[in-house]
């Protein structure tokens, strides 16, 4: 059975949107749960967004620090 393609994540392996937008959206998301001003289905949706958006960050960041360790020798 073949591995279903991850939508957060372009066919070159990196994630889908750049690190920046995905970190100014991540903030608005944590912004918008902590005034507590949404409904739950809302909170619901923008908990799992957020997980996606911080999953996306820690991907870029993995990715990053992968690349500072190789050309550094480590």
């Amino acid at each position: 059975m073949a591995k279903k393609p991850d939508p957060a994540t372009a066919p070159n392996g990196e994630p889908a949107i750049p690190y920046e937008q995905a970190r100014a959206e991540l903030i608005e998301v944590v912004t918008k749960l902590e005034s507590g001003q949404a409904p739950l289905s809302e909170s619901m949706q923008l908990w799992e967004r957020g997980e996606a958006l911080a999953k996306t960050c820690q991907q870029w960041l993995d990715g990053a620090k992968a690349r500072i360790d190789s050309a550094s020798g480590e």
